[in-house]
């Protein structure tokens, strides 16, 4: 933040001019490359080291899933549609992922997802069972804590 050394605004909160009036996206890409600078910057502030140079985003691509089994990615001069781009997006995702469990729990989950025409979005409408068996805690009528 200009003129606050000590304050650091990163990912959808910042407005970031990458040059002339054009603004980085609000990208999971922009945010991660953010965070990493500023963890160098105070790294070396702490240590009393020279601290990195001006923050430079590097856009390697960006990709999206647009149905089952498609996508569509743009790295650079490099367009990929279709299911094609679908398993470059998994596999970049897989590969992102921390440590090999977490690769194997993901992939396993996809697999089966995939075969079974499983939905990725589980919606919650209404009350739960373990809502409908909870005592009132007011009369409803007189709005008073119920004394039963």
């Amino acid at each position: 933040m200009p003129g606050h050394p000590i304050i650091f605004a990163i990912g959808d909160v910042a407005s970031f001019e990458a040059g002339g009036d054009e603004r980085l996206p609000a990208l999971a890409p922009v945010a991660k490359q953010q965070g990493t600078y500023v963890g160098k910057l105070l790294a070396a502030r702490i240590a009393g080291r020279r601290e990195p140079g001006a923050f430079r985003y590097r856009d390697y691509g960006t990709m999206a899933v647009i149905g089952r089994s498609r996508a569509a990615a743009q790295f650079g001069r490099l367009r990929l549609t279709g299911f094609l781009a679908w398993l470059v997006w998994s596999l970049i995702h897989l590969m992102l992922l921390v440590d090999f469990r977490s690769r194997l729990v993901v992939y396993v989950n996809w697999a089966w997802a995939w075969f079974t025409y499983g939905r990725g979005a589980r919606l919650l409408t209404g009350s739960t069972t373990s809502d409908a068996r909870q005592p009132p805690l007011s009369d409803p009528e007189s709005g008073r804590p119920d004394d039963k």
